[in-house]
């Protein structure tokens, strides 16, 4: 147990420690801007990311990874807090919790090795540009100037030179230190933190929602944390994945689903809204040098602690460095990769790819794109297999009985290749249809065989099936019809 304690908590410790103070600067601005999404109090999303922070770093499965208010969940949040108000959002939070231990339990982070590489690669790429979209408010209209851009510029030299001179230090901490430096030393009239929102004053307290404990209540409640409980499973557990290829490492996704809830359930409790993993911190705290879970206790420790008792100091950084590091970090999140391989990848995996990223920037929903990707994955897929069938058939010397040779999958989609694979009018005596070689997956395939039996035996052929495997033969016998007296009329539709 020491050992596990050791590697899980202590194995990094100046690397966590260094990579949680640039996460934890990060999340002030994102935790403020996600409130005013929501349409809350910013104190609302600082206390959620401090709470969800420190209690994953204890109850999720995989090391390093930062959970905190995110703008998906933010957005799922609108109609509920106009139409209902915060009390209802915090009881919705908690519910968005237990509904997420229900899915740990009932194993349902297993459904993650349905999602191919393709979606998660494009589930990455979507993230990456939605993150650069969400920086350019910073860098155009109203905030934008030459000011800002140069200060920008400044930040990514920095971000990018840095580790050249040394690694010891975060080239993102440094970024920031040095931009908040010469802002103040020069005087410029440059958005800063405190612009984005007024930093809380006081520590969170326990928190019970004021509402009705009724069915009333739970039917305005539960559709919004059914989504949002869907919505933060989908991006912690795509975050994880992620997290796991960076680090080399694994987790447990059933684990994380728990963790999820359990997170949630406590910002609930301190008047925070729900939250889930989030991909660009992740980021940001593995590129620092960020691997155990220490480094997201102490993130979310310092959000707490430089929000409340160095809000003074914290409000002084330039909004131009945190979109400096946002940058960066949408730029590493993106795969270039995929794009150089489209014209070597298989054209379906592309699409699959093209088609998540197209939904999740269009909707700005996470569920949706994947959605689209699982679907269109599961499609190409059942596809490809469907076509991996041959029929070949043998006439026997004096023409009296044919052999029929069934090679591969027959299921809903390659049932009616089956079906058309057979000659129904050609004048024998005897069918013999030898199945060693095929497997029959589901009521659809079964049918196609009840309709090849009895349309041959509708042409006064005898039918004779030889050779199907255990799996099968029990679906034959259970869904199966061309044994059935009045087989024939059923089909014939008499």
């Amino acid at each position: 147990m020491l050992k596990s304690i050791q590697q899980n908590w202590f194995s990094n410790t100046k690397g966590d420690l260094l990579s949680a103070l640039v996460v934890a600067l990060a999340l002030i601005p994102e935790a403020i801007a996600f409130s005013i999404i929501a349409g809350v109090d910013p104190k609302v999303g600082l206390y959620a990311s401090f709470a969800i922070c420190v209690i994953i770093a204890f109850s999720g499965a995989r090391p390093a990874m930062i959970s905190a208010a995110t703008g998906a969940m933010a957005l799922l949040m609108i109609t509920l807090v106009k139409e209902h108000g915060l009390e209802y959002l915090l009881a919705a939070t908690l519910l968005t919790g237990i509904i997420q231990i229900l899915f740990g339990f009932l194993k349902l982070g297993d459904l993650m090795r349905f999602v191919s590489r393709s979606v998660v690669t494009g589930f990455v790429n979507a993230l990456a540009i939605l993150i650069f979209m969400a920086q350019l408010p910073e860098l155009t209209g109203t905030y934008g100037s030459v000011t800002v851009y140069g200060m920008t510029a400044l930040g990514l030299a920095i971000i990018y030179l840095f580790p050249y001179v040394t690694k010891a230090i975060p080239s993102p901490l440094v970024c920031i230190i040095v931009l908040t430096a010469l802002a103040l030393y020069f005087e410029m009239d440059i958005r800063t933190v405190s612009d984005m929102g007024e930093l809380p004053d006081s520590l969170p307290i326990f928190l019970w929602p004021e509402v009705p404990l009724n069915f009333a209540t739970l039917q305005i409640i539960f559709p919004y944390a059914l989504a949002l409980a869907i919505v933060g499973i989908l991006e912690s557990l795509m975050t994880a994945t992620i997290v796991d290829d960076l680090t080399d490492t694994s987790s447990d996704k059933n684990r994380e689903c728990v963790g999820q809830g359990v997170a949630n359930i406590g910002s609930g409790l301190i008047g925070g809204m729900a939250g889930c993993a989030m991909i660009g911190q992740s980021i940001i705290n593995v590129k620092s040098g960020g691997r155990t879970r220490l480094s997201t206790l102490v993130a979310g420790i310092l959000l707490l602690i430089m929000v409340v008792f160095l809000d003074n100091w914290v409000g002084l950084i330039p909004m131009a460095a945190l979109v400096a590091i946002m940058i960066m970090v949408s730029i590493g999140t993106f795969s270039w990769s995929s794009v150089r391989d489209l014209k070597t990848n298989p054209k379906s995996s592309s699409v699959v790819m093209i088609a998540t990223v197209a939904v999740v920037v269009a909707t700005h929903n996470l569920a949706y794109g994947v959605l689209v990707g699982v679907l269109l994955s599961a499609l190409f897929f059942a596809n490809k297999v469907g076509q991996i069938l041959y029929i070949g058939s043998t006439l026997s010397e004096d023409g009296h009985k044919r052999d029929y040779q069934v090679v591969g999958q027959v299921f809903f989609s390659s049932a009616e290749q089956f079906i058309g694979a057979f000659d129904f009018k050609e004048a024998i005596e005897t069918v013999s249809i030898d199945l060693s070689r095929a497997h029959f997956w589901d009521i659809t395939a079964i049918s196609s065989l009840d309709k090849v039996v009895l349309k041959f035996r509708r042409e006064g052929t005898e039918v004779e099936l030889v050779g199907l495997n255990e799996a099968s033969a029990t679906l034959v016998d259970k869904f199966a019809m061309h044994n059935h007296p009045d087989a024939v009329d059923k089909m014939m539709g008499h």
